[in-house]
Parts: structure tokens; sequence; C-alpha cells
């Protein structure tokens, strides 16, 4: 996928951070027209299934299938199949699962259009979260590290905060794909993100694609929270 052909709309990932289908379906069918990925995340997927897939591409948007898979590679590599049958845009795959089963992803891919993702550091951990778990690098150091390995063994997209984009394109260049979660407009709560940032901050360090759930889910009018934030991206991009 070529990222730099990606229209605004696009550019816009909607968390459908739903407890069931039902509500998923409606929050979703608000904001389409506006958001032109829909992501369907654990809670959602494990509750509803494909028919979560089925319902974002029945609307015209790209199915984001946020799974953060990580495994021994066959089975991550099968899991890759199976969301190929189901037609998703994009998968997620934790960086840290390692470079044979991040090559294994990737093969699997390989003549397909799903653009799998690597988790770099996720949003909610911070330098003393890394530490815990026996990373000494910061939050910024071990994304590019994650980041570099991952593009090393065959995979194009990434995830990575506001706070490691910038250093993460310096890196890898204008041939990977960067997407961005914990986005959050100005007055929005940073709610369990500890690593945030703007829309128009990220797009002009060089994120692709803006993830965004509850500032888009709780707002009084969703079409319209999600119109903003896809006009922001526009003009960042200009």
């Amino acid at each position: 996928m070529n990222a730099h052909a990606l229209r605004p709309r696009e550019r816009l990932a909607f968390a459908l951070d739903y407890p069931g289908l039902d509500e998923a379906a409606r929050g979703a069918a608000l904001v389409a027209a506006h958001a032109g990925v829909l992501k369907v995340g654990l809670e959602l997927f494990v509750r509803a299934g494909a028919p979560a897939i089925r319902m974002g591409r029945e609307l015209g948007a790209r199915v984001f299938l946020d799974l953060k898979l990580h495994d021994i590679p066959e089975t991550v590599a099968r899991a890759v199949d199976s969301a190929l049958e189901l037609g998703a845009s994009y998968l997620t795959l934790h960086a840290q699962g390692g470079p044979t089963m991040l090559a294994q992803a990737a093969r699997r891919t390989e003549g397909t259009d799903l653009v799998l993702l690597a988790v770099t550091v996720l949003t909610s951990l911070d330098a003393a979260d890394l530490e815990a778990i026996g990373v000494r690098s910061s939050t910024q150091e071990h994304a590019q590290q994650l980041a570099k390995m991952a593009f090393d063994s065959g995979i194009r997209g990434f995830v990575c905060s506001a706070a490691e984009v910038a250093s993460v394109r310096q890196t890898l260049g204008p041939e990977a794909l960067l997407v961005t979660p914990g986005i959050r407009p100005a007055a929005a709560a940073a709610g369990d993100q500890k690593r945030v940032g703007s829309p128009r901050d990220a797009i002009r360090a060089g994120s692709d694609i803006l993830v965004v759930g509850r500032p888009i889910r709780d707002a009084a009018d969703p079409a319209a929270a999600a119109a903003a934030l896809v006009q922001e991206i526009a003009e960042a991009s200009a």
C-alpha cells in the first residue's frame, strides 16, 4: 500500500471500542462517511468474531483487525491466513514476537492487500513500565529498535505513539506505513494512555494513519467529531 496516496478520510481509523456488535454497528454507521478505517479490537472480536469484520466492509471501510498477535511463528502465520480469508485490510502483531515470527507472517501476505502492522511500544507504557520488564532503553529507543528489526524481517507497517513517530520515520524512511494510536484532540482526556498526541502533531511528525476511539465515540455528535478530525488531518498534510 502506498501510504502517500491515502486520502484524508483513509487516514482516520475509528476504534470500535464497544461491548457488542449491535452497538459497534450503530457507532460505525454514524462515522463511516468520515472515517475510512474501522478498527476491530480484542473486546469486539472476541465477542462478535467475523461478523464484526463483515460489518465494517459492508459500510465501505477498510477493516483494521487489532489483535496484536504474539505467539510461536507457525501459529501467527496461520492466524494471518485467517485474517486474509476474513478480508481484513490491516492486522497487528507484536514486534516483540521476534524476527522469525515476523518474517513468516510477512511471507504469508506477499501478493495480497493485507498490511501487517508491527506494534512497537504500547501507548499505555512509559519508561518505568519498560524498566519493570527488563528494558533499559527509553520508549523512543526501544520503539526504534523494534521497528528496525521488524522492517528487516519484511514488515512494512508499524504502530508507534506520537512521541516516537518522528524518530521511527527517520529510522525507516518513506517506505514504512506508520499508524499512531493515543490520538487526543485538544481538551480530550488522556484516559489510560500515557503517551498521547494531537492529530496535527502526529501527521506533521510523519504518521500516516491516526487511531481515535473515545474522543469520537463519546462525543455529543460522533459524525461531526470525525469530520473535524479529517479536516485537521487534511490541513496538517497540506
